[in-house]
């Protein structure tokens, strides 16, 4: 066991993202951040440092507890970091907020419909 790895093969071993090239692109398009600041894939992570990965609408902020390189199981990986106390406190905001509402086309990966359209503006209340 190393004391640092590159940050795509921790965040894959942590298991943030199911493949290491998810980890990597994930990096590239500066959705995680260590300590703060945009790094490259090959950056290394040490223990102690504070990483905050973006995942569609979570963001976790954790600090590194262990480096492995391998992949384990889950309860492996969940000891590999520990999340602070206001990440965890704002994603079950964003849960909560999520649970009672939910923006209209957050469900759409299509340009909408006509009647698509009509809906939406009758939900939005607007009447054109």
């Amino acid at each position: 066991m190393s004391d640092t790895t590159r940050i795509d093969k921790w965040l894959w071993a942590a298991r943030f993202f199911k493949t290491r090239s998810l980890a990597t692109n994930a990096v590239e398009l500066g959705r995680v951040m260590q300590n703060e600041q945009r790094v490259k894939p090959a950056h290394n992570v040490k223990v102690g440092d504070l990483i905050e990965v973006q995942q569609a609408e979570q963001v976790w902020q954790v600090r590194v507890l262990r480096i492995l390189e391998i992949r384990g199981s889950a309860t492996v990986a969940q000891t590999m970091y520990e999340e602070t106390a206001e990440s965890a406190a704002k994603r079950a905001k964003v849960a909560e907020d999520r649970k009672y509402f939910r923006e209209p086309t957050a469900t759409m990966t299509v340009r909408p419909t006509k009647r698509d359209r009509r809906q939406l503006d009758q939900t939005r209340g607007s009447e054109s």
